[in-house]
């Protein structure tokens, strides 16, 4: 059955039907960082159904969003990953991202490790970082990242960890919680092991503000 339109000529319109179906956005989201196999997004979108990942990838795929390949031997796997107009989409999610924010009614809850990279590019402050130089390696699961940072810019992406100065081993979401929540470090020690030195560990933790709340009109009624 075909998709309905907006049939409008606003390109805004256009997005909406390309990738304003449930779901679309997160499946790009998970390529932002590179190519993924089918059961890699299944784990990193768990209220996701296989169906229905089948379903957002060929529509992404038929709208030349995304493309599939199969990696070289020993691999030898099939993955998907966005093309370079797909990738494009990037800011939009952070401007989404930074906009949705602000919504007095948004409510903490798991994120997957490339949404947590993709929020660090986004609500990074580079005023507060213009006189750093840090490297931080962020060990989550099997996964590993690094983070530069360089006179008020940052870098984060899947990559090798070494020489660092901060290491954040462990549960993903504990991170999330020291990053956005503000919970203390010791109050998650079981579930996150943090070396570096601890004036740094402050400092980093305190680079990625989250925007102001905007008035919940609702409360008012």
């Amino acid at each position: 059955m075909k998709k309905r339109a907006y049939s409008d000529g606003c390109a805004a319109a256009h997005a909406l039907d390309l990738v304003g179906d449930r779901w679309a956005l997160p499946v790009m989201r998970e390529m932002m960082l590179g190519p993924r196999r089918f059961s890699d997004m299944r784990a990193a979108l768990p209220g996701l159904s296989a169906n229905v990942l089948t379903q957002r990838l060929e529509e992404l795929e038929r709208n030349s969003i995304v493309q599939r390949r199969k990696l070289p031997p020993p691999a030898s796997v099939q993955v998907y990953e966005l093309t370079p107009w797909g990738l494009e989409a990037e800011e939009l999610l952070k401007v989404m991202g930074r906009w949705a924010a602000r919504s007095p009614h948004k409510e903490a809850g798991p994120m997957s490790p490339v949404s947590i990279v993709l929020s660090m590019r986004t609500m990074f402050c580079a005023e507060q970082a213009k006189d750093m130089f840090l490297r931080v390696g962020l060990f989550f699961g099997l996964e590993t990242y690094l983070a530069e940072i360089r006179n008020g810019t940052i870098a984060v992406d899947r990559g090798e960890i070494d020489d660092v100065d901060i290491l954040f081993s462990g549960d993903h979401n504990a991170f999330v919680a020291c990053l956005y929540g503000k919970v203390p470090l010791a109050d998650v020690a079981d579930q996150l092991a943090v070396t570096g030195d601890r004036k740094l560990l402050e400092r980093f933790l305190s680079l990625f503000p989250l925007p102001p709340t905007a008035p919940d009109l609702s409360a008012r009624r």
